[in-house]
């Protein structure tokens, strides 16, 4: 048989399980990106099936394929948050964002040396690729389509986290790859890196995010009724939007990913509470979960056919281990001090998800740069993933029912004292 029949067929049956599958999910300690793995697990381990290439062997394709995964999904997460991320409504983003992260990435850059005995740029990069949560993967834990209500603040701070995390992550990893240039060319590039990527990619991305929402905002709310995009009803806009604003801050310099997220949020605030978000989002959600479940499929494939576990070892398990269960939960708990309820800062510092963002660093990392032991890098980040994927996937479902039930009691308690007063 063809393997393009094999491929037409598979496609049709993930697209199928794309829809399906979240249904009979909903209660089940269990996630689609878990079915997924397992499925490419199975479907990769049959006679007959190619096997999965090491990413190494084709970095450029998973670097863009994952890029584009990752814009698809900022656009959704800006666009679903209800309440606006302004400074004191989200005194939790801005702490995870501005202590979390870096305390994280400094940790595990040290891990990474001490453990995993890597290079300085290289255990940079690892904990560069490793820090930011992912906006694919964790749907699970983030605020529902827009104008559902009820965003509490665990769900909007792990939401607006993951928003803009990917984009902060960036100034370390070009970090890495000014140590790597030092380490190979003698070099010293570090005032560059302070003045280019950090200062002037973050602005500039912030700055081409709003000028482009507010500016496509117009187009699709202001207009007169007859030619203002919203009117056409088609959710695929929201796919333009990303990618345009997207292409153009590149172009410009500056951090692509923190525009997406910025310019849906300012698209957001243009009209609140106009049906059309929903619309946007919809598509954009199931354009998102398609390709997450394509690049799961090959991920499951790949760790049983691919050879993306070929360099696992004692160290990659115990760096994998502190990564999920010490490093990241201790750094956000630092981070969001005694702000909030303990369940609830307990909650946001543990679902540090990793995902497709990770792999996508990784890959723009050692596309750039010269860095060594690349191939302990994809084993890291491929069991690190994994074990993400695995163990937040089977937790959350009863964390966040727990949190919910929390809630509503207190809620139910206010009600009933109100009245009785």
């Amino acid at each position: 048989m063809e393997p393009y029949i094999l491929v037409v067929t598979g496609f049709g049956a993930i697209v199928l399980l794309t829809a399906w599958l979240p249904m009979l999910m909903k209660e089940l300690p269990l996630s689609l990106p878990m079915i997924c793995v397992a499925l490419g697990a199975v479907i990769f381990s049959l006679p007959g099936v190619p096997d999965v290439p090491h990413p190494l062997d084709s970095l450029k394709l998973m670097e863009h394929v994952t890029e584009l995964v990752v814009i698809i999904s900022l656009m959704g997460a800006g666009l679903k948050l209800d309440r606006p991320l302004k400074w004191a409504a989200g005194a939790w983003t801005w702490r995870l964002l501005g202590i979390a992260m870096p305390l994280t990435i400094l940790l595990l850059a040290l891990l990474g040396h001490a453990v995993l005995g890597l290079g300085a740029a290289s255990a940079l990069l690892l904990a560069a690729a490793i820090a930011p949560t992912d906006p694919v993967l964790a749907g699970d834990v983030q605020v529902g389509p827009p104008r559902e209500g009820g965003e509490d603040d665990v769900r909007f701070a792990l939401t607006s986290e993951a928003g803009l995390n990917d984009g902060l992550a960036f100034p370390f990893v070009n970090l890495a790859l000014a140590l790597a240039l030092v380490e190979t060319q003698g070099s010293q590039p570090l005032a560059r890196w302070l003045l280019i990527d950090v200062v002037w990619k973050i602005a500039a991305g912030v700055a081409i995010g709003w000028l482009a929402g507010k500016w496509l905002g117009w187009l699709i709310f202001d207009l007169p009724r007859a030619s203002r995009i919203s009117g056409t009803g088609d959710g695929f806009v929201a796919l333009g939007i990303a990618c345009l604003t997207y292409g153009l801050t590149e172009m410009l310099l500056g951090y692509g990913f923190i525009a997406v997220f910025v310019a849906a949020l300012r698209i957001r605030e243009a009209e609140r509470d106009h049906s059309y978000h929903e619309t946007l989002h919809e598509f954009i959600e199931q354009l998102e979960r398609l390709m997450l479940m394509v690049l799961l499929v090959v991920f499951g494939g790949a760790l049983v056919s691919g050879g993306w576990l070929r360099g696992i070892n004692v160290e990659a398990v115990l760096y994998t281990f502190c990564a999920i269960f010490l490093i990241r939960p201790a750094a956000a708990w630092i981070a969001l001090g005694r702000n909030g309820r303990l369940a609830e800062r307990g909650v946001v510092s543990f679902f540090g998800i990793r995902g497709i963002g990770t792999a996508y660093y990784l890959a723009y990392g050692l596309n750039h740069g010269k860095f060594d032991d690349p191939d302990l890098l994809w084993t890291v980040t491929s069991l690190i993933v994994l074990a993400s994927i695995v163990i937040h996937g089977t937790t959350v479902t009863p964390v966040m029912g727990y949190l919910d039930r929390g809630a509503q009691a207190r809620r139910e308690s206010a009600s009933g004292a109100g009245g009785a007063g």
